[in-house]
């Protein structure tokens, strides 16, 4: 896996719990049209600080261009903002 560290339009649902569960996001790749990317599976969660800012790591797992990709998407807890860190 590559390491990115891209910010990303997300659209996620979040439970009354506060459980965040990523949907799909918009990937902008330089020179080239952005695209969304359905989210078709989660396969784990969990916390993280990074440089003391709280985040939410989630290792996924969706088809782009006809291939099942796994990737890793950050959300800054603090920001509000997502990031696809590891592709």
């Amino acid at each position: 896996m590559k390491i990115l560290m891209k910010s990303v339009d997300m659209i996620f649902s979040s439970s009354k719990d506060g459980i965040i569960t990523p949907l799909r996001f918009r990937l902008s790749e330089d020179g080239e049209e952005s695209r969304i990317v359905k989210i078709d599976r989660i396969i784990d969660r969990k916390e993280e600080k990074l440089a003391g800012n709280p985040m939410l790591v989630f290792t996924l797992q969706s088809t782009i261009d006809g291939v099942e990709r796994i990737f890793e998407m950050k959300y800054e807890v603090n920001s509000f903002k997502w990031y696809l860190y590891k592709m």
